[in-house]
């Protein structure tokens, strides 16, 4: 049975590529349909058991840092790469890496997951490790309040045999019950810095709590990181920009010495100054001789912390906002960001350019143009000076924007 849905799951991939549809999810479906076991039976084979990787913030940047820190230390990493996080999603990427004959070379899948598919997803293959980075207010069309994405998060951290590493200065996510529950956390100085969901403004009251961590971002400057891993400070220096990046690579590590708790942290934490940003994290460009960087935003907390880690008075800023059903249709949550770090935008663009402009214009900072139009926007954007630029940009005007960018009349 194995075999012929294979089979039939990669005659369907050529199909639907053939018509131009390469990132179809039709493969997975199919074979989701008429072998529901398809995928259990393709992991249960792995040495090392299935990872996943959930949360509202940091799912595909953190999941791209577990992949490279454990393919440095050998093992052969199966991963969602394109981010489908779904079942038929997983089952397509499988397809694209399994042989004819039932090959599937690898030793440890690490799956990055949205917290409602992780649950329908762990009802059907066992897991071993599970990593929760966090709970914020995102896309609630989909999801609803984030008392009930904190319960989707407990039912996965219950399915996970072997570990669950947990962010421990996230109120909703620390309680969370486990097994085997590790921590990665924060010093009292950074986590001032990181705004929680319920109080975005009084971040100065924040502290860290007093449960053990496996691995503590203890300092963060100017891209120069120190961790604290049992008890001893170990330094880099990240490729990764931001400091939400620096504390998702703490919970990457704390995982991975997890998996692998033979391996020296040190190693861990030298080949983690090699890791660089993932597709629309923080890539940066190089367009007119100077750098244009791409940065992710897409709920209150991720935008406040970009803001923290990127707004200078050294850069130009472009702020595109779509209202798509991948974006979540409801920005009000823009009015719980404070913008004030800005010095001055000189575009807002997207579906809801006005709007955007109308909330820079309640913290008093200045728009120089607003174009709803992204092609206009951004070319406009990116011809207006030789300063280097930053673009925050909501999902799908993330990726409309990186086509533009990697468009050769542009580059």
């Amino acid at each position: 049975m194995e075999k012929i849905s294979i089979l039939l799951g990669k005659a369907v991939q050529k199909i639907t590529r053939l018509k131009g549809n390469g990132g179809s999810a039709l493969p997975g479906l199919v074979i989701e349909k008429t072998n529901p076991h398809f995928v259990q039976e393709i992991l249960a084979k792995l040495p090392y058991g299935v990872v996943v990787i959930s949360g509202t913030n940091g799912k595909t940047t953190t999941t791209k840092i577990v992949t490279e820190l454990l393919q440095k230390q050998g093992l052969k990493v199966f991963t969602n790469e394109t981010g489908s996080n779904f079942v038929r999603g997983v089952i397509s990427a499988i397809l694209n890496h399994i042989k004819l004959n039932g090959d599937f070379d690898y030793d440890i899948a690490v799956l990055e997951l949205d917290e409602a598919h992780a649950v329908k997803f762990c009802e059907i293959v066992p897991i071993n490790y599970a990593l929760l980075l966090n709970v914020q207010r995102d896309q609630l069309d989909r999801f609803g309040e984030i008392d009930h994405t904190a319960e989707l998060l407990q039912k996965v951290a219950t399915k996970a045999k072997r570990a669950v590493i947990l962010n421990r200065e996230d109120p909703r996510v620390s309680i969370i019950k486990a097994g085997n529950p590790l921590y990665f956390g924060l010093s009292d100085i950074l986590i001032k810095k990181f705004p929680s969901d319920d109080n975005l403004v009084e971040q100065s009251k924040a502290k860290a709590s007093t449960k053990p961590a496996r691995v503590v971002l203890k300092t963060l400057k100017d891209n120069h990181a120190v961790y604290e891993i049992n008890s001893k400070s170990l330094a880099c220096n990240l490729l990764l920009k931001g400091i939400y990046n620096a504390y998702n690579a703490a919970g990457a590590l704390a995982l991975c010495l997890t998996i692998l708790p033979d391996t020296h942290p040190e190693e861990f934490v030298e080949d983690l100054a090699e890791v660089e940003s993932a597709f629309g994290r923080g890539e940066i460009f190089k367009i007119n001789n100077s750098d244009v960087e791409l940065l992710l935003v897409k709920n209150p907390s991720a935008f406040q912390l970009s803001l923290a880690s990127f707004a200078d008075d050294e850069h130009e800023y472009m702020i595109a906002i779509n209202d798509h059903i991948a974006d979540g249709r409801d920005v009000s949550w823009l009015w719980n960001v404070d913008f004030s770090a800005l010095p001055s935008v000189r575009m807002t663009a997207g579906v809801r350019a006005t709007d955007m402009q109308l909330r820079l214009k309640y913290n008093d900072v200045k728009v120089a143009a607003t174009v709803e139009d992204l092609q206009t926007a951004t070319i406009e954007f990116l011809n207006s000076s030789q300063k280097p630029k930053r673009i925050f940009a909501t999902y799908t005007a993330m990726l409309e924007i990186r086509k533009i960018i990697a468009g050769k009349s542009i580059i």
